[in-house]
């Protein structure tokens, strides 16, 4: 009787501990399916958070190729400026030069023409015809210097055209001082006139010149 007592004791105890033990392989299973679901809950966080990452990259990469074009626009940009700054400032420099020229021969004929007006008067017809030529040749010199000028200043259709333009003027310079001197046909003054009128005429055109096409 009493053994039968000791195997029941003993057999409690034996179910006892095998009962523990599952629940302690239990427990380990649970902890390490927790820590493993524990584990591949932080690699997806990561896996998430990698390509957060990855597009900030780009954005860094686009927003810094973004501020190279920026700052390579803002170069060209600039450079224009300054382009269009220095032609600007050539093409007022050359306008400020045209201006000057053409007043300064408007200056130099002007006090030619008032050089003419305080002239000496000559007595003799000899000395009037020297002096009428004298003048005539003063001021076809000043027509062949603004001449000149133009065509450095003109463009070549332009040009071409003032230099038929000045062919016919000569022409009929000529013609007019023939008209005026035939008023005096015979007499003494008739080649003074024609002088003195060919004089008149080139000053007018000298005037015109620089008046019309002078810059």
């Amino acid at each position: 009787m009493k053994n039968q007592r000791i195997m029941i004791v003993l057999l409690g105890v034996i179910f006892l501990l095998i009962t523990a033990c599952g629940n302690s392989s239990e427990e380990s299973n649970t902890a390490q399916d927790n820590g493993d679901s524990n584990s591949n809950s932080s690699s997806a966080q990561n896996e998430t958070q990698n390509p957060s990452d990855t597009s900030t990259d780009e954005d860094s990469a686009q927003d810094s190729s973004s501020n190279d074009r920026s700052t390579e626009e803002n170069e060209q940009q600039t450079g224009t400026d300054e382009t269009q700054n220095e032609e600007s400032a050539k093409s007022t420099e050359e306008n400020q030069a045209s201006e000057k020229t053409k007043k300064e021969y408007l200056d130099k004929l002007n006090a030619m023409e008032e050089e003419d007006k305080h002239a000496e008067a000559k007595d003799t017809m000899v000395e009037m015809e020297e002096q009428e030529q004298e003048r005539f040749e003063k001021w076809d010199d000043a027509l062949n210097e603004i001449y000149g000028v133009l065509q450095e200043q003109l463009g070549k259709e332009e040009m071409e055209k003032l230099r038929e333009e000045q062919r016919d003027w000569v022409q009929q310079r000529d013609e007019e001082a023939k008209k005026a001197s035939l008023k005096y046909e015979g007499g003494t003054t008739e080649s003074l006139e024609y002088i003195a009128t060919q004089a008149s005429l080139t000053k007018e055109r000298a005037y015109f010149l620089v008046a019309h096409y002078m810059k």
